[in-house]
């Protein structure tokens, strides 16, 4: 589970360096930012909805900031 979370999270980093990219690239073209940002707020969704189930199967454990 930790590496699934840790392989999308790079995935997203991916994405948001691709947008960058097309962002500064001089004529650039928009629809792949657009793209680029579509896929990074997927990505981030889809590992909201991994860690819910996760916690919710039991897979993961919640635990306090110490104490």
């Amino acid at each position: 589970m930790t590496l699934i979370v840790v392989l999308l999270f790079v995935a997203i980093l991916a994405s948001l360096a691709t947008a960058l990219v097309a962002l500064f690239r001089r004529g650039g073209d928009p629809d792949s930012l657009l793209r680029a940002l579509t896929v990074r707020v997927a990505l981030s969704v889809l590992v909201f909805l991994l860690l819910m189930a996760g916690w919710y199967f039991g897979l993961l454990e919640p635990h306090g900031l110490g104490g």
